[in-house]
């Protein structure tokens, strides 16, 4: 059985607590707003470029020790070390010893994003008809269960045609490249900073049996995209403009983008209206997907 410590602190003692925990033998800490759930819960889920979230003002800390650690010891050791002020009210409960990798994988479940499109974890079996990607939750984001992600989703198995290109810029998983090779695409090129959402999306393509050009952000694209998809934030969405609208095919291209508030949208609908005549495709949960096709080439402007 092991020992979970959990206890109610200031938001500025909370950090020098948690190192310190960590220093006296803790395995694992958390740190979670004391008012979560409540309509005093404060959201750190901001935007690049937007003011910053707010701090909690008290913060739950929970500290897995193991089943023979003194832990009333080693909590007052720890916060003599963080030079709290005083010793916070704290409880300590058991945790059964359970297998976690397979409690962890419980959460994974096969997930429906159209009527014959699918997402599946590698550990489960596929469905017998339709078309589904085996993705397993990584380090990358992207495994099709936000509504950001299926948006995008549901509208390339409506857009995409046999033997398109397809440009997926910030690919995260690659979940949205994949899907599009899956679905038929021709040249498929996924993009982002991180190098690491490069290689999961190299090793999910190889999972998947597809084909899939990936290249960092630093590289020059000169091709232009029958599909243009990014999924990302809407402050980047618009600083990405002339670099994604350039990308787009004259004849007959479209671009979807997601990862944009309902209240973003028609911000950036002007960022794009130069290259494209973007409306609200789809929502959900107070996400917005933009698309829509290329329009002409107006002189390029940017209200971002």
């Amino acid at each position: 059985m092991w020992q979970a410590l959990t206890l109610l602190v200031a938001q500025h003692e909370a950090e020098p607590l948690s190192d310190a925990l960590l220093e006296a033998g803790a395995l694992s800490v958390e740190i979670t707003d004391a008012e979560a759930g409540s309509a005093h819960e404060v959201a750190q889920y901001d935007e690049p470029g937007s003011p910053a979230a707010q701090p909690w003002g008290r913060c739950r800390m929970q500290a897995l020790f193991a089943p023979e650690a003194e832990v009333t010891t080693l909590l007052a050791q720890a916060v003599r070390v963080a030079g709290c002020a005083h010793s916070p009210e704290f409880r300590i409960d058991t945790v059964a010893e359970r297998d976690w990798v397979s409690a962890t994988r419980d959460q994974f479940q096969p997930l429906r994003i159209a009527d014959d499109l699918w997402i599946v974890p590698s550990w489960h079996t596929p469905p017998a008809t339709g078309v589904h990607l085996t993705l397993d939750p990584g380090i990358a984001f992207g495994t099709g269960s936000h509504p950001t992600t299926a948006m995008v989703l549901r509208w390339l198995r409506r857009h995409i045609r046999p033997g398109a290109s397809v440009l997926d810029y910030g690919c995260g998983s690659g979940i949205l490249a994949i899907t599009a090779a899956r679905l038929g695409a021709g040249r498929v090129v996924a993009v982002d900073l991180d190098a690491n959402a490069l290689t999961a999306t190299r090793a999910n393509a190889e999972a998947n049996r597809v084909d899939i050009e990936t290249l960092p952000t630093s590289t020059p694209l000169t091709a232009t995209f029958d599909l243009v998809l990014a999924n990302i934030l809407a402050v980047p969405l618009c600083r990405l403009a002339p670099l994604l609208g350039a990308r787009l095919a004259h004849d007959g291209g479209h671009i979807a983008l997601s990862g944009i508030l309902s209240d973003q949208a028609d911000v950036v609908r002007a960022a794009y209206l130069p290259w494209a005549a973007l409306e609200v495709a789809d929502m959900e949960e107070g996400w917005v997907l933009l698309a829509g096709p290329a329009g002409p080439r107006n002189r390029p402007r940017n209200p971002c």
